[in-house]
């Protein structure tokens, strides 16, 4: 039997997983470059066509830095943020099922853009316990193959791992999706009991900001599979 030695196995595994770890880190900075570009020119493109209507609901992009973007719409805030890890799946996802990860297993390896929506506000009141939501994340592979987890048709159409490639039309319309899912997805009046009660240092102007939350579900549930939200018991 031939067994290999520990540094044979060690130059093995750089060759391959480490490579591949690189070569998917890249596509995904790529893809993080695109979309970026793709905000900047839907911005411009929708403040166009809203000339002569209400500045406020002017959408408004910022370069957030290396791995971040964010794009405001109206109230809300759409934040674009790069994870700069590569992962691999848990064995009982569904991805496992994919002939195209079957063929080759270094296929599954994935870097992620995740999508986040927060309220404006919060951010321009310094609000730091207020809460954002994440309404998508977009996983991309070595072979820039790309595919959607997500809230509504973010988690269903954009879904064909095998054979989707991620472009700047489809950025676009992932995009597309972000904006409607947020413009949709209206900030509830909280349950009656989450703030009946309050102390003095929350009321104080010096914490008020920081300590009363907001967010479009407090004192709700929101699930991560479907659009289903209820009451929390």
């Amino acid at each position: 039997m031939n067994t290999k030695k520990p540094q044979e196995l060690i130059v093995e595994s750089l060759k391959t997983k480490a490579s591949t770890k690189q070569a998917v880190y890249d596509n995904t900075k790529k893809a993080l470059s695109l979309l970026k570009t793709v905000i900047s020119e839907y911005q411009r493109e929708t403040n166009n066509l809203l000339k002569g209507y209400d500045k406020r609901i002017m959408l408004e992009y910022r370069d957030r830095g290396k791995f971040e973007a964010e794009l405001k719409i109206a109230g809300d805030l759409l934040i674009f943020s790069m994870h700069s890890n590569i992962f691999e799946f848990e064995h009982n996802h569904s991805i496992w099922k994919s002939p195209y990860i079957l063929k080759n297993k270094l296929n599954s390896f994935c870097g992620i853009i995740n999508i986040y929506n927060f309220l404006n506000d919060s951010f321009r009141y310094n609000r730091l316990n207020d809460l954002g939501y994440l309404i998508a994340r977009i996983f991309i592979n070595r072979e820039n193959h790309y595919f959607v987890e997500g809230k509504r048709q973010l988690g269903f159409l954009y879904n064909n791992f095998d054979e989707n490639i991620l472009d700047k039309s489809a950025l676009r319309n992932i995009l597309e999706s972000a904006i409607l899912y947020t413009l949709e997805f209206d900030l509830y009046v909280p349950p009656y009991d989450t703030k009946a009660i309050v102390t003095v240092e929350q009321m104080t102007e010096k914490f008020v900001n920081a300590n009363i939350q907001t967010a479009k579900r407090l004192g709700f549930q929101f699930h991560n599979d479907n659009d289903n939200i209820s009451e929390n018991s």
